[in-house]
């Protein structure tokens, strides 16, 4: 037999759950190396850049810094955009099917 309050209650309790595991992945760093280590990056599990370090033997070292500030701020900035264009892709998606904006939560799949 149906019961659409249980299968609401689940919808919700996993809902739940992954936005909970969303906010948990966020959390998670992972690191990344080329070069046999000679540029370093650390990144959060949601895209943002963390960390980056290029080795002083690859640049002149009194623009070491300010380079891999520029690089991070450049990939963070693509990664933004990047969510922000999943977000209006996912409205017009869910439009079209006829869905309720927001349905999935902040405008993003829920995942």
């Amino acid at each position: 037999m149906f019961n659409m309050q249980q299968m609401m209650q689940k919808a919700q309790a996993v809902q739940k759950k992954m936005a909970q595991l969303q906010e948990e992945i966020a959390e998670i760093e992972v690191s990344g190396q080329s070069g046999g280590g000679l540029v370093k990056v650390t990144m959060s599990c949601k895209g943002n850049m963390k960390t980056l370090m290029i080795d002083p033997s690859l640049i002149d070292p009194a623009e070491k810094e300010v380079l891999e500030d520029l690089i991070k701020a450049a990939c963070n900035d693509a990664r933004n955009k990047a969510d922000q264009k999943t977000a209006e892709e996912t409205q017009k998606a869910m439009a079209d099917m006829g869905l309720p904006p927001g349905m999935l939560g902040s405008g993003g799949l829920p995942f």
